[in-house]
């Protein structure tokens, strides 16, 4: 990477990093406690860039690649991840979508406000009865003059009650037959669009989740995001781009619990010496800085193809599944460090533990990464 990129991504860093410990980290047992979702910090990283990272400056983004978009997520997920999963959400799923298989006029009409931050996004693929298997989806359109009918609901969906704009699938065929699916943007305002039960989560308890419930929900064909039947297409290749996001959460997570873990390491003295001299100690760390580093460069790798515009379905599974599994690894031998203090609220090594495990799960359980990964090697 040339030095001036360096550099570029050096300053970010340390961007991201002053706003984190500035406007984060005070708050964030306050938020997690509380399940508070702090929009206006969102409207604040919007000021910064933070909300249109990877948005050509055109339609008021910060026109940067997804180095710069893994190294502020990295950055704000180390002080909280709940706030690095909110930011991934809305500038990977939603704004993205909307870029990505947007017509020009609906680019200008919805990017400029996700970009800076006036508005929130929220992205509906996942329902009750159909995770993985979003062929099977029952939240249906249907076409009734120049508007579209909608009705169903979808779950665990981020910023369901904050988010203003909804980038929803819906079902337009036969369940379980191909092309089944058509994409739309719903506005929160419209008649038959609410929100549902909020969920009361395990860990990332600052990033909203909850039910988005659609009632007969009038959407004008303006709304509609691309061709009829290409929903389900277009949600496959915004997920490849959701799971760099997903690692780059993971890789702030465990970078967060490491760093934690070393400096609680060197400071603790038992029989006389810090415990990170200790050899069954120091593995465990050796372990979690390798891990990291792997990650990290799988990251890289799935990052440069995507900025290069090539497929990356293969290695951003694999960068999604490695980063993941390795994060909860690390979480958990952080918490082990910290012995019985770990397991208190007044150390960090909880949180990490608690919000890491949602990598594994989120945006594709490690299950589907390697059926992803097993059908890409087989076709090789």
């Amino acid at each position: 990477m040339q030095t001036e990129t360096m550099d570029n991504l050096k300053m970010i860093a340390e961007t991201a990093r002053d706003f984190a410990e500035i406007n984060i980290r005070p708050h964030i047992m306050e938020w997690d406690e509380s399940q508070t979702f702090p929009k206006e910090l969102f409207h604040q990283m919007g000021d910064m860039g933070f909300m249109g990272i990877i948005i050509p400056d055109k339609y008021g983004g910060s026109g940067l690649g997804y180095n710069e978009y893994v190294t502020i997520l990295d950055e704000i997920s180390q002080v909280d991840p709940s706030i690095g999963l909110s930011i991934a959400a809305h500038n990977s799923l939603c704004t993205n979508h909307i870029y990505e298989f947007g017509n020009e006029e609906q680019r200008k009409k919805w990017l400029p406000k996700l970009a800076t931050g006036k508005t929130i996004g929220a992205w509906g693929l996942t329902e009750h009865n159909t995770g993985s298997d979003a062929g099977g989806m029952s939240t249906t359109a249907i076409k009734d003059g120049e508007y579209w009918i909608i009705n169903g609901a979808k779950n665990f969906i981020t910023h369901a009650i904050s988010g203003d704009i909804a980038v929803v699938m819906t079902r337009t065929g036969e369940k379980g037959t191909p092309n089944n699916s058509t994409a739309f943007v719903l506005e929160k305002g419209m008649n038959g669009f609410s929100s549902g039960k909020k969920e009361n989560k395990l860990g990332m308890r600052a990033s909203e989740t909850a039910e988005l419930i659609f009632d007969n929900v009038r959407v004008p064909d303006t709304h509609r995001l691309g061709e009829v039947g290409d929903g389900f297409k277009q949600a496959m290749k915004i997920l490849d781009g959701g799971r760099i996001s997903i690692a780059a959460l993971s890789l702030g997570i465990a970078k967060g619990a490491y760093k934690a873990a070393l400096k609680y390491a060197k400071e603790r003295h038992q029989f006389g010496k810090a415990i990170a001299n200790f050899q069954a100690i120091n593995f465990m760390l050796a372990d979690m800085a390798t891990e990291i580093d792997a990650a990290e460069l799988l990251i890289k790798r799935a990052c440069k193809l995507k900025n290069d515009k090539q497929k990356l379905t293969k290695e951003g599974a694999m960068a999604k599944l490695y980063a993941s599994e390795a994060c909860v690894r690390i979480a958990n031998n952080a918490l082990q460090i910290f012995g019985g203090y770990g397991y208190t609220k007044d150390f960090p090594a909880e949180k990490y533990y608690r919000d890491s495990k949602l990598c594994t799960i989120g945006e594709g359980t490690s299950e589907i990464q390697r059926l992803v990964i097993g059908r890409e090697i087989s076709r090789d």
